[in-house]
């Protein structure tokens, strides 16, 4: 389960954010196409956090839908696999979303 590293380096990448504040909410986006499992994030995310300054903070994750640019007919449409092919039959395409692994935002606690 590659997941749980993935977790491990949210939870750093966080924590070196916030410089040593407390984290409250931590936003992350993740592609339909990137492989990674969002309910094994969330299943991770507890755990990982404990005993660190994400400690009780709240995960919240945005999947992000596929969509890719056909290079033969310029049009765009939804994708639910790398290999997906357009409606005129081309197979080279972009991928223009889906893909992403993103720290997107945080929230940290008001410190006294």
């Amino acid at each position: 389960m590659h997941e749980l590293g993935i977790t491990r380096n949210i939870v750093a990448i966080v924590g070196d954010a916030a410089g040593g504040r407390r984290v409250s909410r931590v936003t992350v986006e993740i592609g339909k196409l990137s492989g990674v499992t969002a309910g094994a994030i969330a299943f991770c995310f507890e755990v990982v956090a404990k005993g660190t300054g994400l400690d009780g903070a709240t995960l919240e994750i945005r999947e992000i839908d596929g969509r890719a640019r056909c290079l033969a007919c310029d049009g765009e449409f939804a994708v639910h696999t790398l290999y997906a092919a357009c409606s005129c039959g081309s197979r080279r395409i972009v991928v223009l979303a889906g893909e992403e692994l993103k720290v997107k935002t945080m929230e940290l606690e008001e410190t006294a």
